[in-house]
């Protein structure tokens, strides 16, 4: 409620929020020109009041973002929605990433660049060339503040042509994913030589259309609630698997490594005995992020 109070006063001229049956939709500039500006000046002013832990100082509020935050994969009342000009928008664009990563492998798509993924697009027939309008969308989500629907956290990539200098990664073997040269290959090397062969790297660097194809996605398939969808994945410029972080988990335990159930792991008990554990979103954060045990801080500045 708290959000949605904030939205009515900063969105009054750009956005349109209507109730179908306990949701809320939301309409973003669908006509007008997108871009940073579109972030630093409208939504300036709901990032740093979202931001501000003070905000949740109410007993109430405190218990309804908790309750959220640990029931992260549920629609909630306030949730925000993409209107259905933009959802079609949402379907054709992931439909459309996903056949980028078709042509391009799944390896290579890790460290794609949002300028390779359009040329990729215009190249081959089998893809199609992102529309205006696709183009258009993609620019709204990534310069849009995620505070705007509930993802209080900061944004290492600042720019959707952001791109990972293949120079600076190197391939982890059997994984399929890549790490950072320096402290992020360090830090995983000492587990594997500490912990065994068991710990696996489960997720590693992602470019910015990585993770524009899995927060689109997630979205997409929870009907458009960007609110959800940010809870458990951070929007496209604000994973920091773009500069530093990454995944562990436990071989042979599957889908399990991103849920609670890490927890019980002897991978986890042990990388947590080492110290190896710095988890960047820690229970009841105030990041609008659901617990993550089995992600690696990496960059302690941030």
């Amino acid at each position: 409620m708290m959000l949605l109070t904030f939205l009515d006063h900063y969105y009054k001229k750009n956005i349109t929020v209507y109730d179908m049956k306990r949701r809320v939709f939301l309409k973003i500039l669908g006509s007008a020109v997108v871009g940073s500006a579109f972030a630093s000046d409208v939504l300036a002013g709901i990032s740093i009041i979202a931001r501000d832990p003070s905000t949740l100082k109410d007993d109430a509020h405190i218990k309804d973002y908790l309750h959220r935050m640990r029931n992260f994969d549920d629609h909630h009342p306030g949730d925000i929605y993409l209107d259905r000009k933009n959802f079609m928008l949402l379907e054709s664009s992931v439909k459309r990433l996903k056949r980028v990563q078709r042509i391009v492998g799944h390896g290579n798509f890790y460290l794609l660049n949002f300028d390779g993924a359009v040329k990729t697009a215009r190249n081959f027939s089998k893809v199609g060339k992102f529309s205006k309008e696709e183009l258009k969308f993609l620019e709204m989500i990534f310069y849009a503040d995620g505070a705007s629907y509930g993802f209080m956290g900061e944004k290492p990539l600042k720019n959707m042509t952001d791109r990972v200098q293949r120079s600076k990664v190197t391939k982890i073997p059997y994984t399929g994913n890549y790490l950072y040269k320096g402290r992020p290959v360090e830090i995983y090397n000492k587990i594997i030589k500490e912990i065994g062969n068991r710990a696996v790297l489960t997720s590693g660097v992602r470019s910015v259309i990585k993770q524009f194809y899995l927060f689109l996605n997630k979205a997409y398939k929870c009907e458009g609630n960007l609110s959800l969808a940010s809870r458990s994945l951070a929007p496209p410029g604000y994973s920091y698997h773009g500069i530093s972080d990454f995944d562990v988990g436990q071989k042979g335990f599957g889908v399990d490594n991103f849920s609670d159930k890490f927890t019980k792991t002897e991978t986890f008990k042990k990388l947590q005995n080492l110290g190896y554990i710095k988890i960047r979103y820690k229970r009841d954060n105030l990041l609008g992020v659901r617990y993550e045990p089995w992600h690696i801080k990496v960059n302690s500045l941030v």
